[in-house]
């Protein structure tokens, strides 16, 4: 009996450790997820101060997501050989002096300088603690239970940016949005030396450095072109350069990476449809949250006249909205599979944005605080099945890099989206038209309506009985025995 009791304790101490380091690594995603959005509410004192335009602000948004997406995958590999927690720890160091650095920026340039920094700081947190995440948590529902309430914090973290930017860029100026991140960073640096454990892959992956340049490439050409082109013109030799080294970049990668023994991007993950799937899902998913927040911010402060709190504020129900959905989206995930969550996911985007189509300074304010609250709906419910999704299936060695491409693929989403509507609007203000309104405001929401009804598609075919199987293949592939991972989907 003493044995058995002896055995209780340590299996409650364990737990209680485990949950530790799930609260350890949530507490990372809370600060890179809310500095994803924060900064949008912040931008019209920004630009104020700065004499910054549109293309400059969307390059204070992009330019902390392209460098995340760029340096993730790379991040995860790290990770996997020289150890996720020195990793996860250098990862929080460098985040929190960015954040600094931020705070105290003199110019444009120099904040948009100090946020690739603080980009540089945050690749290496979020794919590095979804690793520690899969290491840690080793029974299979146990470790489903805890992506969900990470799929959760993703949520949540970032619908809350915009209420929590409101409320210190009215009290204390847009500089104190940064300031946030240097307490949380330097508490999760202590927490992580005292609780979580050094881990590494068994056998580490060569480095890719071809594989990870033409990663950058191509995604700062892709957004490059989508940012100047309004302003430089279509076919000003600067995009048409950008645009080619993006095709060539791309040509490079599909041509270059199936020949290497261990590649940047292991285009076998690409073999399981859920996870082809899931990664789709998250761009087109973060693309139209991304987009709907630089569009909101334009919106409520520029049309509207809002304050940045009162802004803020108006973007409440679609915080609220999401933290409710998020947890129970989980729970879904974990008893029914993630083809419900998806299929309410691109309902509600599609149809929140539908009905943003028609707004302008006269809208009553009911009328758009309504699609604001679907829109959260739908982006509660949309995490946790595409990050389960994800890693369904992955074996465990490679866990770093697997969740690197799921996170990449978000921050490729929410750049792409700032991109294309500060170019729609930026090219409806070169045609003459205000800042935001009438048709070019429109054709914003079609976008993003468009963005809603992929998650939808991808969410119907992503969890057919179709992709299921090719997850099964996959997974043994990959990993002879990964088969039960694979079958946590089900």
């Amino acid at each position: 009996m003493a044995a058995v009791a002896q055995g209780g304790i340590e299996d409650e101490h364990g737990r209680r450790r485990r949950l530790t380091i799930l609260a350890v690594c949530c507490a990372s995603l809370l600060i890179v997820g809310l500095d994803v959005t924060i900064v949008n509410v912040a931008l019209p004192s920004i630009a104020r101060e700065f004499k910054g335009s549109i293309s400059g602000l969307q390059w204070v948004v992009d330019a902390y997501t392209l460098v995340l997406a760029s340096l993730l995958l790379l991040s995860g590999s790290t990770a996997d050989r020289f150890g996720r927690r020195r990793t996860f720890i250098t990862g929080l160091a460098i985040f929190s002096a960015g954040s600094l650095l931020c705070s105290v920026a003199g110019s444009l340039g120099m904040l948009i300088a100090f946020r690739m920094m603080q980009a540089v700081g945050g690749s290496m947190l979020n794919p590095v603690a979804m690793s520690i995440i899969t290491n840690t948590f080793t029974d299979p529902r146990e470790r489903a239970q805890a992506v969900g309430v990470w799929g959760a914090v993703v949520g949540v973290s970032i619908a809350l940016g915009p209420v929590l930017g409101g409320l210190l860029v009215t009290s204390s100026g847009w500089r104190s949005v940064f300031w946030i991140n240097v307490p949380v960073g330097l508490a999760a640096i202590a927490l992580t030396l005292r609780f979580v454990p050094e881990s590494r892959a068994p056998r580490a992956r060569r480095f890719d450095a071809v594989g990870q340049l033409l990663v950058i490439v191509l995604l700062a050409g892709v957004t490059f072109a989508i940012i100047e082109a309004p302003s430089r013109g279509i076919g000003s030799p600067e995009i048409l350069l950008a645009v080619g080294l993006a095709i060539a970049a791309l040509i490079g990668l599909v041509t270059y990476e199936p020949r290497r023994e261990e590649p940047l991007i292991d285009v076998r993950f690409l073999h399981s449809i859920p996870f082809a799937s899931a990664t789709a899902t998250a761009v087109a998913a973060f693309a139209a949250f991304g987009g709907f927040l630089f569009a909101n911010t334009l919106y409520l402060q520029g049309v509207r006249g809002l304050s940045p709190l009162h802004a803020g504020l108006a973007t409440l129900p679609l915080a609220v909205a999401t933290m409710v959905l998020a947890p129970i989206s989980g729970r879904i995930v974990g008893r029914r599979g993630a083809r419900l969550p998806l299929i309410g996911a691109g309902i509600a985007i599609t149809a929140a944005c539908i009905a943003l189509t028609g707004i302008d300074a006269k809208t009553p304010l009911i009328e758009v605080l309504i699609p604001y609250t679907v829109f959260g709906i739908g982006f509660g419910l949309v995490n946790a099945p595409i990050t389960n999704t994800a890693v369904s299936g992955m074996p465990r060695a490679q866990a770093g890099v697997a969740a690197g491409i799921a996170s990449t693929s978000r921050q490729v989403g929410a750049t792409l989206g700032v991109a294309i509507v500060g170019a729609l609007v930026a090219g409806a203000v070169n045609h003459g038209a205000p800042t935001y309104s009438g048709t070019g405001a429109s054709i914003v929401w079609i976008a993003l309506a468009v963005c809603g009804a992929l998650v939808l598609a991808l969410g119907i075919y992503g969890t057919s009985s179709r992709a299921r199987a090719s997850a099964e293949r996959t997974a043994i592939e990959l990993n002879p025995e990964g088969l039960e991972a694979a079958q946590v989907m089900r």
